[in-house]
């Protein structure tokens, strides 16, 4: 039997999906769900606590007293200002220890994970336990990309690069090699929104999501789903373009089935 899966539920559907395949497999689970991001609804049929985002030192205390070995991060996490994170002891040391090393999405994210590490616990990827959501380099539906959609999308894989270095956004919003929009803090579905005023005459724009170089995968990997599909479609692009073996698509099926109905192509390219 597997060990104790601690799940630290952000925002969207992965901690459901984490929670439903513990079930499945008979696996013992318990939820850490955040104030103010994580679903209610998710967590109310499983064990769970509810701590505010700054609780990093009871968070570890319970993960501890519930002889919790392996721990995930999954869903989405709005970044707070330090004035409203009030960090307990444990976080105050965290951030007076990094100071603005810790600022940058992937550094934030690597330091947390080697926080937990350091305790004696194992931070796992949500991949590790949901196996079956990365895909494929190819095409994941009906519709493919022409030259132009082609060309955009190699101008965004050169747009995402240069963007890797500044630990700056997974997603890039391109149109007949315009930039329409670059991912910041504000997440791809803000993104996809800003940048439906912006679209151009003609051929519409490329969604593309793709990994930072050398990015903490087991906390922060880029994650689309049949929300992503529906803002895309809202925003005029046509089509979308995911790194292949390196993306969680969040129900696959149904997301594949929503990019065919509105006629975006879905298509996984190989990485760097």
């Amino acid at each position: 039997m597997a060990d104790k899966l601690g799940i630290i539920a952000g925002s969207g559907d992965l901690p459901r999906m984490l929670i439903e395949a513990c079930r499945a497999s008979g696996r013992e689970c318990h939820v850490i769900a955040i104030e103010g991001h994580t679903d209610p609804d998710v967590v109310k049929d499983v064990p769970h606590d509810w701590l505010r985002l700054g609780a990093a030192g009871k968070a570890i205390e319970i993960g501890r007293a519930l002889n919790v070995r392996d721990v995930v991060l999954a869903g989405g996490i709005e970044r707070p200002s330090l004035s409203s994170l009030r960090p307990d002891w444990r976080a105050l040391q965290f951030i007076m220890r990094f100071g603005r090393k810790s600022l940058g999405d992937d550094g934030i994210l690597r330091l947390v994970i080697a926080e937990f590490e350091a305790e004696g616990f194992r931070v796992i990827g949500p991949d590790t336990v949901l196996q079956d959501l990365k895909p494929e380099a190819g095409l994941l539906g009906n519709h493919a990309p022409d030259q132009t959609a082609e060309d955009d999308i190699a101008r965004g894989r050169d747009v995402l690069r240069s963007m890797s270095a500044a630990d700056v956004g997974q997603a890039v919003v391109v149109q007949q090699g315009l930039v329409l929009g670059v991912e910041a803090i504000e997440g791809t579905d803000a993104l996809l929104a800003r940048c439906g005023p912006l679209r151009r005459e003609g051929d519409g724009g490329v969604l593309i999501k793709l990994s930072k170089r050398g990015q903490e995968r087991r906390a922060d990997m880029p994650t689309i789903g049949p929300d992503t599909i529906s803002a895309a479609a809202a925003a005029g692009l046509r089509g979308i373009a995911v790194e292949a073996n390196a993306t969680l698509i969040v129900d696959r099926k149904r997301t594949v089935e929503l990019a065919d109905q509105h006629g975006l192509f879905l298509i996984a390219v190989a990485g760097e």
